[in-house]
């Protein structure tokens, strides 16, 4: 007999609790569902603004696109080729050590 109070008792206990439990876990649920919202939607903001910084970086990787904001917005000129120097650089670590620079 008292066995069978002390279930029944469990029982009445038992239920407020997984009310509880579930009243809980569901209030978790909703908290997250709007977090995974929130992130899904800085995600899609992610995405876009890469497309347009590597259509950016496309537009800018041709030599014409180049040459164009040299000229017109650094204004900067192309050097004629009788201004320019070459300059040859000769590699001296096959030569004999202590027989000067080569020269």
């Amino acid at each position: 007999m008292k066995k069978r109070y002390f279930l029944l008792y469990l029982m009445v206990i038992s239920i407020p609790v997984f009310l509880a439990l579930i009243v809980w876990q569901s209030n978790r649920y909703q908290g997250l569902s709007g977090e995974l919202k929130r992130l899904e939607q800085t995600q899609v903001e992610w995405v876009e603004s890469n497309k347009r910084l590597i259509a950016g970086i496309s537009e800018y990787s041709s030599p014409e696109t180049i040459e164009n904001a040299a000229k017109n917005q650094l204004s900067l000129q192309k050097i004629p080729p009788e201004y320019l120097l070459q300059v040859k650089i000769v590699d001296n670590s096959s030569r004999a050590e202590g027989k000067g620079y080569g020269y």
